[in-house]
């Protein structure tokens, strides 16, 4: 007979699993669509006859390492001088301001049209200074490029075209990874952005789902923008907001994978948790705003579904904090409950949520690297301890957004890294985080370090792969954020207050 204790924690374990096995059975969903669709790449209805007006808004916020690349590769698109605007949209309170002003007239004395807005109220952060720019912006198309963007001299001619279909609102460009060789956090990051900018967007794009402007390297059409009832800031992810309200209008949005715009990945493991925070916090909050309006939209039944999962995917991170919590009482449970339903329910577990994870991944270097994708694979551990690891900090995220805890737009530092190594850390742009995460990590790290003595102990080795992909998840994140708060400790304030707005 079971106790209450051990009637509670099943009830909990099997909700967590119906959870993480339903965002499993996305993720194979996923799969099946790319699949499906990939090899139906976009082709515009025809070409312009004359090419049209497109402004380039550069939204800046202290990119002292990057400013200069940026404008120089902006001058060297390959299209028509008159046929161009190139806004600067400089909220910075650095140094950043005189190298930008310099560019900017090197550029006007080349003989383009650029103009240069600087703000110093910063409402909206990067919504409020692209909303602002739109009011001179003379272009019919708007191409949006975030500071560490590289782009190529032909991008423009690749994406413009599509444009012909006059229900076309948007075109998204896949990001690269200028530094993806640079560390193992990079390695690993750009398998993980990998999978949503090549699986995710692909799948949802080519099967008539709701996909998402990234916040950078794509176009969009300037009437669509305002239709949609144009940049708000009342998110942290203005980019997902203002995707859905644009494609509930009625606006089709195209996805060209094969079109890649490079880009730097934060470099420190701070750096990355400020960016994750974001982009999850952003995530519930755009959920919040859109799904009932998703709901109550004409769309049909499965694409409603899977904008559900795609809005509330980041809850899953919810739903590992859960299960780490979950973890030591099954060993309890052992002696009430058969052991045939615990190795049932945990190998459905494997098959639902930790199979999916692999499969998916795999799928997307195999596409991207399909000589060599199996040099990938030797990180895909690493890959999912660090998915682990980002719980606590992601899960945060998510809590701050269901109870409406405002937070200022954190900008994740560029500090113009690339293949080589440099001297990042001197730079005066830190990723700020607070201690307290760090103490949990740390918990948690000390505690499967603990059930994975228990199961040697017990030799309870088919649970030691699982647990060790925590403890090593718990211990990557949190002993990578220790070097920079040491030397944020270490270092005197910085001349900015930390919220230093972001480019992604």
């Amino acid at each position: 007979m079971m106790d209450l204790s051990t009637t509670l924690w099943l009830i909990s374990f099997f909700v967590v699993f119906l959870g993480l096995s339903g965002y499993g059975i996305h993720r194979y969903s996923i799969i099946f669509l790319f699949l499906k669709h990939h090899r139906r790449h976009p082709q515009p209805k025809r070409k312009f006859a004359e090419l049209p007006a497109v402004t380039v808004q550069l939204p800046l916020f202290n990119e002292l390492h990057v400013v200069e690349r940026l404008l120089r590769k902006v001058s060297q698109m390959d299209y028509p001088k008159e046929k161009l605007q190139i806004q600067v949209l400089d909220d910075s309170t650095d140094e950043s301001v005189e190298i930008a002003q310099r560019e900017v007239a090197r550029l006007q004395a080349d003989g383009f049209d650029v103009e240069y807005r600087h703000r110093i109220d910063r409402t909206g952060f990067k919504a409020g200074a692209l909303e602002e720019g739109l009011a001179t912006a003379k272009g019919e198309f708007i191409f949006i490029l975030d500071a560490d963007f590289i782009p190529a001299r032909d991008i423009l001619h690749r994406m413009i075209h599509h444009f012909t279909d006059e229900k076309v609102g948007m075109i998204q460009t896949r990001w690269g990874h200028i530094n993806r060789d640079y560390s193992l956090l990079t390695r690993i990051q750009a398998m993980f952005l990998d999978g949503h900018l090549l699986l995710e967007q692909t799948a949802r794009s080519r099967s008539g789902r709701f996909f998402n402007f990234n916040g950078t390297a794509g176009i969009w059409r300037k009437s669509t923008i305002a239709d949609a009832g144009g940049w708000q800031h009342d998110t942290l992810t203005e980019d997902l907001d203002l995707s859905y309200r644009a494609q509930l209008r009625g606006w089709r949005f195209v996805f060209l994978s094969d079109v890649v715009t490079p880009a730097e990945l934060p470099v420190d493991m701070n750096g990355f948790k400020s960016q994750q925070h974001r982009w999850t916090k952003g995530s519930v909050q755009t959920c919040k705003k859109m799904l009932a309006h998703v709901w109550r939209s004409d769309s049909p039944l499965l694409v409603k579904l899977e904008a559900t999962a795609h809005l509330t995917s980041n809850f899953a991170y919810l739903l590992l904090v859960f299960l780490c919590v979950l973890m030591f009482p099954i060993s309890l449970t052992e002696t009430v409950i058969p052991s045939f339903v615990i190795f049932f329910l945990s190998w459905l577990v494997f098959v639902l949520a930790t199979l999916s994870v692999i499969a998916f991944y795999i799928t997307a270097q195999c596409a991207l690297h399909p000589k060599t994708w199996w040099k990938e694979m030797v990180h895909m551990p690493m890959l999912m301890a660090l998915g682990i690891g980002m719980s606590i900090n992601n899960g945060k995220a998510v809590l701050e957004a269901i109870f409406n805890q405002k937070s200022a737009f954190i900008r994740t530092p560029k500090y113009g890294v690339e293949r080589q190594r440099v001297a990042w850390q001197q730079s005066n742009y830190k990723a700020f985080k607070k201690n307290f995460p760090v103490f949990i990590e740390f918990c948690l790290a000390f505690y499967f370090t603990a059930l994975v003595a228990h199961a040697i102990w017990s030799a309870s080795w088919q649970s030691l792969p699982f647990l060790g992909l925590f403890m090593v998840g718990f211990y990557y994140v949190g002993l990578g954020s220790i070097p920079p708060l040491l030397l944020q400790a270490l270092s005197p304030e910085p001349k900015n207050d930390g919220k230093l707005g972001s480019s992604i």
